[in-house]
């Protein structure tokens, strides 16, 4: 999971079908530690950005029974 392998100097992996990712049911827990410092970058609201999408669209499915896969969500979404 995780690997990149090459083949004739170019990358092997072209997207996720052949690209395995850990899901989260297979991630060994993780121990977050926030380290105060004046050196930057600073804040530690930038890792929690990218989850938001997956997010909202896992709570529309919940709400409207449909799978959403792709992005941008749509406008006119039926509850």
């Amino acid at each position: 999971m995780g690997e990149i392998t090459l083949e004739d100097g170019r990358v092997k992996q072209s997207n996720f079908h052949d690209y395995q990712v850990l899901r989260i049911d297979q991630m060994p827990e993780i121990e977050v530690h926030i380290v105060a410092s004046a050196e930057p970058p600073t804040g530690v609201g930038e890792p929690g950005t990218p989850p938001v999408a997956p997010a909202v669209a896992n709570a529309l499915s919940a709400v409207t029974g449909e799978v959403y896969t792709r992005l941008p969500l749509p406008r006119n979404l039926k509850a």
